[in-house]
């Protein structure tokens, strides 16, 4: 029998034992003013278009990839590869897509898929799916993603869902509400200052608001307002003039940058001006007033990671809202106080307002949304089944069954600031792929059942108030 060793085998100290002031001292640098804040800022800006340039095309702008007849017939239009082939060999007037070899595959622009798609749906077999439904007559459904807890995935996830919807054929118009533009930057957007944000729409809605009020103040005998250079300014944008074209043939975007976070402090400012302007209701009048509730089929509102007052427009105006949440301890607790803000929030409104409307004899305000639904994101089912079970148990059918799992092609397709949609398969192994967008496939499956159920009781509504 061998014999221990009386002596203990050395274990390293913690790295935070024996530490030297004077030494720590030499490695601080000098104190930091407001001109290195700057340095830091812009040298960030510079890195950050270095980074956004991986993304561009030859001309300096972002660019959508093509896809391949492969990928068009597993995941766009559901025909057999040979039935594709020969159609386009039939109908030489329809897109033949282009070859980067000698006999090589086809590729095509979304443009020509969306083309080939409407023939598809006009000529081909009609019990399959080639056009997704959308109701006659109906306006756009508005999906605000939104939770105060930072790091879910919530632009991510309303990023993926836009670029899905698109593939599948929607009209898509994308609204970024948070000041940091993440969003803008995935769909390549360039927005000079605030008046290319929502901001000059929340300005014309309470200038507007304001006119009518002076009108009222003048029949009272009461001396109006003012409305200052930035009201007026605003009362001349047109809702459509924000709208921008993205590399994406079927979404739009309004975009978003920093200045846009000076909405949260001049937005109370009007509000104390005047407490008769209803602020919630900023976006549902802008976008039925504008006509872009017909422009579009769905509209996505990426919102700031807190419960300000660009967050409440967004979700006041929202048809839908999705609340992407981990599924840990700390982003549990953090999502069940979103909604007990949310509740907070949105019922002090309803109180204020219909204490007056009561008064008056008016219709009471209720605020209400077609669904709410949180999902969980950047799941690993490893380590978190236990956890996302516990929270589908408490949350019930307010959580989304399906998990957004975290896979390596996020991470490879971020590093060239593209969403997964728009990473070229080829760049990946064709498995790897096609089990990386399984996922956000699954996420976009499971809202477009939402979608369906959704409009569908919309159109059932809308035939039994004709039939009155």
């Amino acid at each position: 029998m061998a014999r221990e060793s009386s002596r203990e085998t050395e274990i390293p100290n913690p790295p935070y034992f024996n530490l030297s002031p004077d030494q720590e001292e030499t490695r601080l640098g000098p104190v930091i003013g407001t001109g290195e804040l700057a340095r830091i800022a812009e040298r960030a800006a510079r890195g950050r278009d270095e980074l956004a340039s991986r993304g561009l095309g030859e001309e300096g702008r972002k660019a959508l990839r093509m896809f391949s007849t492969w990928e068009i017939t597993r995941y766009l239009i559901p025909v057999a590869q040979g039935h594709f082939r020969r159609v386009l060999k039939a109908n030489p007037d329809l897109p033949q897509g282009r070859s980067e070899t000698e006999g090589g595959a086809k590729w095509f622009t979304l443009d020509e898929v969306l083309r080939l798609r409407a023939w598809f749906a006009a000529e081909g077999a009609k019990h399959r799916d080639y056009l997704p439904y959308r109701p006659k007559g109906l306006p756009a459904k508005i999906v605000a993603v939104a939770n105060f807890k930072g790091g879910v995935g919530k632009t991510s996830t309303c990023a993926h869902l836009a670029m899905s919807a698109a593939l599948d054929g929607y009209r898509v118009l994308v609204l970024d509400l948070d000041a940091q533009g993440s969003m803008t930057s995935i769909f390549g957007g360039k927005v000079a200052d605030e008046w290319g944000t929502a901001f000059p729409l929340i300005a014309r809605h309470y200038a507007r608001h304001l006119q009518s009020d002076n009108r009222a103040r003048v029949d009272r005998g009461d001396a109006p307002l003012a409305l200052d250079a930035t009201l007026s300014e605003a009362l001349k944008t047109d809702p459509r003039s924000v709208v921008q074209k993205t590399h994406w043939p079927n979404i739009d975007l309004i975009g978003a940058q920093l200045n846009l976070y000076w909405a949260e402090f001049q937005i109370p400012v009007w509000r104390m001006q005047s407490r008769g302007w209803k602020l919630w209701d900023t976006l549902t009048d802008t976008f039925a007033e504008s006509g872009l509730l017909d422009d579009y089929d769905l509209i996505f509102l990426d919102t700031p990671p807190a419960l300000g007052y660009l967050t409440i427009n967004g979700l006041a105006a929202a048809d839908v809202l999705l609340v992407p949440t981990g599924a840990s301890f700390l982003e549990f607790d953090s999502t069940g106080r979103f909604f007990d803000m949310l509740h907070s929030t949105f019922a002090s409104i309803e109180e204020g307002e219909n204490i007056a409307a009561r008064a008056l004899g008016r219709e009471e305000l209720a605020f209400e949304w077609d669904a709410v639904r949180t999902v969980i994101t950047r799941y690993d089912g490893a380590q978190q089944a236990e956890m996302a079970a516990f929270m589908q148990t408490w949350l019930g059918a307010a959580m989304n069954p399906q998990r957004q799992e975290f896979t390596a092609l996020i991470g490879q397709a971020g590093e060239q600031v593209n969403g997964i949609y728009e990473a070229d398969y080829r760049n990946f192994n064709r498995e790897t792929y096609i089990r990386g967008r399984e996922t956000f496939d699954t996420t976009w499956a499971e809202f477009k059942r939402l979608l369906y159920g959704i409009w569908r009781r919309d159109e059932r509504a809308a035939a039994a108030g004709a039939g009155k």
